[in-house]
């Protein structure tokens, strides 16, 4: 992978996790429903495989 490539990947990773917290702290804990929790979990999947993207790419 190309170091500008790389560092476009690394800066998307960066905004999904940003995205993530967002979410996160929105969350109301009392009202938080399955659906909701669901989501937080896919979001913490695809940033799991972005990272292993990246780890692979940079070898």
């Amino acid at each position: 992978m190309e170091p500008t490539e790389h560092k476009q990947q690394v800066d998307l990773l960066k905004e999904r996790l940003n995205d993530f917290l967002e979410t996160l702290d929105h969350l109301e804990p009392e009202t938080a429903d399955l659906e909701e929790i669901d989501r937080l979990i896919s979001m913490i999947d695809e940033i799991d495989a972005k990272v292993a993207q990246l780890r692979n790419s940079e070898n």
